[in-house]
């Protein structure tokens, strides 16, 4: 597959990190909140957004969470603590709320479907809780996905953590993420943790649930961005650009906006 291209981390990481400050000056908001996860995205976006000066504040949201998500989430908020005054934290344990959630819908259905969908209604409880204190703080929610999430696979929750105000790595391949991650000195364990949504409680990857790695697929998003279809692939190439295709294009009614039914006016 081929080379990925670098970025100069020096010069993305002062654009972020200006363009951030303008937009929440715009806004006349106070600052951001971001959900900390234990992983390299949210690390990475939190980090960029101490940068600016403004105030910060990283939320956990353990809904039984695995060991070593929430290690990995405290360790990078204590560290970011100790780096920038302007940053403050908050722990809220949604399990409770999801469990009552549970009781109170019916799960006779699909295991396959009932799972994936309580995994969805994680995501959008903690989306509901960002919001309640950007509301309460007058912050900004910012997201934590990257390029190929976003705008590749789609692989996020609609109305979940796809549910922001600024998406500030969107533009930014995974690669280029744990790229920045170093330069941001974003802790070690998360640098070589397995990349995780934490959505199924355990340590299930983001490459056993897509089926293919983000380095194989930012290489198939890039071919199928210029047109590559060659018939020259590997094996592995064409499993992996087929993957790719599938969840781009079921995908679409997440990364397209909401379609509306324009009325025909007389």
């Amino acid at each position: 597959m081929s080379k990925k291209t670098t970025i100069n981390v020096d010069q993305v990481n002062n654009q972020i990190v200006n363009w951030l400050k303008s937009y929440a000056e715009t806004a006349k908001v106070n600052g951001f909140v971001v959900g900390i996860s234990g992983g390299v995205d949210s690390a990475v976006t939190s980090t960029l957004c101490a940068q600016t000066g403004l105030q910060v504040l990283c939320v956990e949201m353990p809904i039984h969470q695995h060991a070593s998500h929430v290690s990995r989430a405290q360790e990078h908020i204590e560290q970011l603590k100790k780096r920038f005054d302007n940053v403050s934290s908050v722990h809220t344990d949604l399990t409770p709320v999801f469990e009552t959630f549970k009781s109170q819908v019916p799960t006779d259905f699909e295991e396959n479907k009932v799972n994936l969908t309580l995994a969805n209604t994680r995501a959008r409880l903690r989306m509901t809780t960002l919001y309640y204190y950007a509301g309460i703080h007058g912050l900004l929610v910012a997201g934590t996905g990257n390029k190929v999430e976003d705008f590749g696979v789609g692989f996020f929750t609609k109305y979940g953590d796809g549910g922001v105000d600024v998406s500030p790595i969107a533009d930014l391949m995974k690669s280029d993420v744990f790229v920045l991650a170093k330069y941001l000195q974003v802790p070690h364990s998360i640098l070589v943790a397995q990349p995780s949504d934490g959505l199924f409680g355990d340590e299930k990857t983001d490459e056993q649930q897509l089926g293919a790695s983000y380095d194989e697929l930012e290489w198939a998003m890039i071919e199928d961005q210029h047109n590559n279809h060659t018939t020259n692939y590997t094996e592995r190439e064409k499993k992996v650009f087929e993957i790719y295709k599938k969840l781009n294009k079921i995908n679409q009614h997440k990364m397209n906006p909401i379609p509306v039914c324009v009325i025909k006016r007389v």
